[in-house]
């Protein structure tokens, strides 16, 4: 009695074939529509309907098909999943209409613009390329695309061309326990190992003690000396959150190889780039932050710096003050990283990027030009290629 649906749907283009009438009708045998047309309109669109684009087709042909009944009730747009609506607002251009949209021409201009926006805008927009709003080109808002502007409302980046994010980002932390991959490096990180001993004479020396028995006349002449440690000191920063979610298995490879490597080992998180405070919980970031300065002050020269970032990020972030992504730093990145490489004579840059790739990206360009060149690939190789450096 319902073939004339199955008949319908086909007509109409939907893909409804004789395996799903059949699983219909079994079903309806089953008794899981009973009696009610609602049941068995949401009955026949599970069963009939595999992709989310022929739902409509399908509700117009079900209400041809039975017309004069009770309509169905519950298919309102509030009912459509989440993320497809969301997905509704998002501005998708092509690469040349990419091209063709222009900047306002600088991190000083942009919010200067901002600001007057703030000032005049009194409604929601969408779609344009003027006010603070949704899916347009306007360097203000979400799910739009500008070459550089102030992201606003948008749970994470599309095209990474923000040079503010005004949202609040929670990170998570590393995990330090991972092993798969990590013995290469770990291999690799050994270079940077130097034994010394220190503290309490606690292990047996035993050339010292046969030298000491013979020159007793045989008397047993025990000698002790202090255990042998790995003597290094690591300090590690690492980038998080951003275009860093991409290489997050590879960091925490890098930094469960550390940890198991070196007992004097150091880290804190930052974000994009080095600024006048880190931290060390990613949950708490805000509210326990640790000046850089006290950083300089606690770990002297002694200490081996290792930053780890993939350096891909807006050039006013390094250059500006107030150029930070998520905050108004006083002073601009290179002040820092300035600092930061003047005070650890033995300082490296990690990338997890491919190397080939770093001469298409200003911003990496520009970190490893501030770091004289010590920015190496986080791979093996790489780890291998910095560990004799920070070793002479």
């Amino acid at each position: 009695m319902f073939s004339h649906l199955v008949l319908a749907l086909r007509s109409a283009g939907l893909p409804a074939s004789i395996t799903e009438y059949l699983t219909l009708m079994a079903a309806m045998k089953a008794g899981v529509a009973d009696y009610s047309v609602e049941d068995f309109y949401f009955l026949a669109r599970a069963t009939l309907v595999k992709d989310e684009r022929h739902l409509d087709r399908f509700d117009r042909v079900f209400a041809h098909c039975f017309k004069g009944l009770e309509p169905p009730e519950g298919i309102a747009v509030q009912d459509l999943p989440e993320e497809w609506l969301r997905k509704l607002a998002e501005k998708l251009l092509s690469p040349e209409e990419m091209a063709k949209i222009q900047a306002l021409g600088g991190f000083e201009a942009i919010m200067q613009r901002l600001k007057e926006l703030l000032a005049e805008q009194k409604g929601r927009h969408q779609g344009g390329s003027k006010w603070i709003g949704t899916a347009g080109t306007s360097p203000f808002g979400a799910y739009g695309y500008n070459p550089e502007g102030v992201r606003i409302g948008q749970d994470e980046s599309r095209h990474r061309r923000a040079v503010k994010v005004w949202d609040r980002r929670d990170y998570k932390d590393l995990d330090d326990s991972v092993e798969l991959g990590t013995r290469g490096m770990k291999i690799a990180l050994r270079r940077l190992r130097r034994f010394a001993r220190q503290g309490a004479a606690t292990e047996l020396d035993i050339p010292d003690t046969i030298r000491s028995t013979a020159n007793n006349a045989g008397t047993l002449d025990l000698k002790m000396v202090p255990e042998r440690h790995n003597t290094v000191k690591v300090l590690l920063f690492l980038d998080i959150g951003g275009s860093m979610d991409d290489h997050v298995r590879l960091t925490e490879e890098l930094f469960s190889a550390a940890r198991t490597e070196f007992k004097h080992l150091e880290y804190y998180y930052f974000h994009n780039f080095p600024y006048e405070k880190v931290w060390k919980n990613n949950r708490r970031r805000f509210e326990q932050v640790i000046p850089t300065w006290e950083v300089l002050r606690t770990y002297g020269p002694d200490y081996k710096l290792i930053i780890v970032g993939d350096g891909a990020m807006s050039p006013y972030e390094i250059t500006m003050q107030g150029g930070s992504v998520e905050h108004y730093n006083e002073e601009a990145g290179t002040v820092w990283l300035d600092r930061l490489s003047s005070h650890y004579r033995h300082a490296a840059w990690l990338n997890p990027t491919p190397r080939q790739s770093w001469g298409h990206v200003r911003s990496i360009s520009m970190v490893n030009d501030l770091m004289q060149g010590r920015m190496y690939p986080l791979t093996v190789n790489g780890i291998d290629e910095m560990t004799r450096e920070l070793s002479r």
